[in-house]
């Protein structure tokens, strides 16, 4: 009676160990999943800030371009008028 009371206990506790086994191998599964979701956070973080530093780049050569363009412009002007003074001139 005893040893059968045993038996019964130690199935139980096998049965106990079992369904804790499954739940370690379901919470390792999750783990590697929620890394992998960091792992991608943090890639995309990098991208943003690769992005907004190529963003900041590209928007200091526009006004750079802008700024050579007006001064050319105003070269392009002043040649204009001396052209056609000396044109006037002749």
């Amino acid at each position: 009676m005893e040893s059968m009371q045993v038996f019964k206990q130690h199935c139980q506790i096998a049965e106990e160990y079992r369904e804790v086994k499954k739940e370690i191998a379901l919470l390792e599964e999750r783990k590697k999943e929620l890394i992998a979701k960091l792992d991608q956070a943090e890639k995309e973080k990098l991208d943003a800030a690769q992005l907004a530093r190529e963003f900041e780049a590209l928007t200091e050569e526009n006004r750079t371009l802008k700024l050579a363009q007006s001064q050319c412009i105003e070269q392009l002007e002043k040649l204009r008028i001396q052209y056609q003074k000396r044109q006037g001139s002749s």
